[in-house]
Parts: C-alpha cells; sequence; structure tokens
C-alpha cells in the first residue's frame, strides 16, 4: 500500500495503473475508520482492480457549531486497518492541496436535493460535500466510487451531481454496516459510552416500527412522522426530523408512492445521529 500526499504523485500512480488496463475504484472518507468503512473498500475491490482511499476532515462541510476541531484524527490507525482490507493507495492531502485558495472557494451545489432532512437542519453541509468530492473525482479520476447508504440523502446527491457535472463515473451504493444492537455504524458513535450506544439502537427500532406500520397499510405519513418523534422523545432523544420520502427526489411522501425511504436524525445528549431503512409498498 502507498500513501500519497500530492494531487501530481497520485496522477503519476494512477496513469501507471492505467497504462495496464485497471480499473479504478475510489472511497472518499475523513478517515477515523470504522468497519462500514471498509466495507465500502471491500465492495470497491469487488469493482475495481486498483482502489484508491482518501482521508481528509473536510472543513467545508462543517457547520460553525459543528465538531470539526474535535472530529477524531487517527491516521496510524486508519494507515493500519486499510493496508489490512487491500486498499492500494491512500491519498491523504493537507488543506491547501485540496483548496489552494483557501479560504476563498469555488463551490458546487446540488439543487434541491439538499435543502431539506439534513440540509435544513445543517445549511451548506451539502455545498460542503459536493464541492469536495468533485475536486476529489477530478484529482483521482475514477471509474467507480463507493459511498455508504447510511447517508442516503448524501447518496442521492452525489448520485445527481455526477449525473450534471457529467462525470464519467459509476456511484456504487453500498449498504449500512450495523453494530450487534442494530445501531448503524459511525464515526461519531465514539462520543457515545457504553449504555449510550445500547440506548442509540433505539433509532433504528423505530425504523423498523414504522416501517411495520407501512406495510400494514398506514399512510397518514406526517401523523406516523409524529408518532416517531414522540417515542424518540420518550427515550430521551433530542428528535432533529423523522421524514417519509420518496427514494428518487428525497420529497416527503404522500399516499401512491411505492419507493420509499424513512429518514431519522436524532441527538443523544450533543451527538447527532442518523439513520434510514428503504420500503417498498408495492
Amino acid at each position: 500500500m502507498i500513501v500519497v500526499n500530492s494531487v501530481q504523485t497520485l496522477r503519476r500512480l494512477i496513469q501507471t495503473h492505467r497504462d495496464m488496463g485497471h480499473r479504478i475504484g475510489f472511497v472518499p472518507t475523513m478517515g477515523n475508520l470504522h468497519a462500514g468503512h471498509l466495507s465500502l473498500v471491500q465492495s470497491a475491490k469487488q469493482q475495481a482492480d486498483i482502489v484508491i482511499v482518501s482521508i481528509f476532515v473536510n472543513p467545508t462541510q462543517f457547520g460553525p457549531n459543528e465538531d470539526f476541531d474535535s472530529y477524531p484524527r487517527t491516521f496510524e490507525q486508519d494507515q493500519t486497518l486499510l493496508e489490512q482490507e487491500g486498499a492500494d493507495i491512500v491519498f491523504a492531502p493537507e488543506l491547501k492541496e485540496v483548496y489552494p485558495n483557501w479560504p476563498n472557494l469555488t463551490k458546487v451545489q446540488v439543487a434541491e436535493l439538499g435543502n431539506n432532512h439534513c440540509g435544513a437542519s445543517r445549511p451548506g453541509h451539502f455545498d460542503g460535500v459536493t464541492t469536495v468530492v468533485s475536486k476529489l473525482f477530478n484529482m483521482v479520476r475514477p471509474d467507480c466510487a463507493v459511498f455508504g447508504q447510511k447517508d442516503f440523502q448524501q447518496l442521492a446527491i452525489i448520485r445527481r451531481m455526477t449525473s450534471d457535472l457529467n462525470f464519467d463515473i459509476e456511484i456504487i451504493g453500498a449498504p449500512i454496516v450495523r453494530e450487534d444492537n442494530g445501531l448503524a455504524m459511525s464515526s461519531r458513535n465514539g462520543y457515545l459510552s457504553k449504555d449510550q450506544k445500547q440506548q442509540a439502537s433505539f433509532i433504528y427500532q423505530t425504523l423498523g416500527w414504522m416501517k411495520q406500520q407501512i406495510n400494514k397499510g398506514e399512510r397518514d405519513y406526517r401523523s406516523l412522522e409524529q408518532a416517531a418523534i414522540q417515542r424518540l422523545a420518550g427515550q430521551n432523544f433530542k428528535p432533529d426530523y423523522v421524514h417519509i420520502a420518496r427514494q428518487d427526489n428525497l420529497e416527503l411522501a404522500k399516499e401512491g408512492d411505492e419507493q420509499l425511504v424513512i429518514l431519522i436524525a436524532a441527538f443523544m445528549d450533543k451527538v447527532r445521529l442518523i439513520d434510514n431503512i428503504t420500503l417498498d409498498t408495492k
């Protein structure tokens, strides 16, 4: 496994592999890796000959009161995990390599898809995501890129951006990886105590309960959302939102819609957790 810090070195390595006819897979991360991230690497290995993983804590996707400064940086541990997983290249650029004119930026914004759900709660977050991912795509120029379905809205936005900007990249969504109790794996789970992690599994239980109600015929989605909010609040969560939406455009679902996703964001103390589950009402 090779670790590189500059775009110039990265592109030279990639060109060598392209000359050999290799298919390039890419997994962008912010580090502090866990089994969920490693599953993305595994997926990329199934789709490509060479797997590149980027590690860059992107400041543009953090709000002014969010945890950029305290976000865990565990580069040595991440390196070890990626080498064990069989990644070929780790791209770990410094800030000025990604944003040469920092803090003056050219930004990429995907209209509509980023306005609601997490976008409403975290203004500018998805602009930061699409800006850095578009830059990474131009740096790496992969044939395919893998993103986790835990960030369902992010995945939808990346798909739209890739299409709208004519990136010739296959976007692959990898299934959510969960703890034994159902809690979706996340770097922010590291902020939770053992007891809090157990309690946090109630988010997934609530998703399952909502899916069960819909499968039984419930179609008053707004009332079901409110009932779920009350359930979460009763377990000492501070719900940010609970939404039942269409999978394609992320608009709030109405009766007759078939491909649905249930999205939850909720705080446990100061830790913001997200999760989702998909279903088909056909």
